[in-house]
């Protein structure tokens, strides 16, 4: 990068970004702390939700200086060194047209989905305050179905909490760069 004032150069570490992404109930906060774990000293995880506060939680569609918010932090976690996994419902139209996502070498999806009875059952299971009514899951359920067209997926429908995060941890390391 150069300074447009004084002509001083640096350099920017262009770094994958990683999106675990998927429906709301499919296991993305659960996997989350635990790949962490895994990926300490490689990779940073964070969760998106984190930030959903305030001017961020905007009603515009798609949500775009929420999405630019973190595309900007991530890229600046990025010059430590490490990839960012940012973990939270996202789609790639969300993310590739913004002007920040010339900040990533590339940008990686991954879904968790689950089939929609367990969706359902876990989206209605949650406390009220965090209002899921049934439009709202229905909209998830829209959104669980529609991302699995569009980038890998992992179904954790049954599948053991240790496996997905095995499954999350090997499909980031097979991509981080060397």
């Amino acid at each position: 990068m150069r300074c447009g004032s004084c002509g001083h150069r640096w350099s920017f570490r262009k770094l994958p970004l990683f999106a675990l992404t998927g429906p709301s109930g499919a296991g993305k906060s659960t996997i989350g702390p635990l790949l962490a774990q895994r990926l300490a000293g490689d990779a940073l995880v964070l969760e998106q939700d984190l930030l959903w506060t305030g001017a961020l939680q905007e009603e515009t569609p798609g949500h775009p200086v929420f999405r630019a918010t973190w595309l900007r932090m991530a890229a600046m976690l990025h010059q430590n060194g490490f990839p960012v996994v940012l973990c939270g419902t996202v789609a790639p139209p969300e993310l590739e047209p913004l002007p920040e996502r010339a900040f990533f070498s590339d940008v990686h999806y991954l879904a968790l989905v689950a089939d929609d009875e367990i969706l359902r059952g876990r989206l209605r299971a949650r406390p009220a305050w965090r209002a899921w009514d049934e439009p709202r899951i229905e909209e998830m359920l829209e959104f669980n179905h529609w991302i699995r067209g569009q980038v890998d997926f992992i179904d954790t429908t049954a599948a053991p909490v240790g496996d997905i995060v095995a499954a999350v941890e090997k499909w980031v390391r097979a991509k981080l760069p060397v």
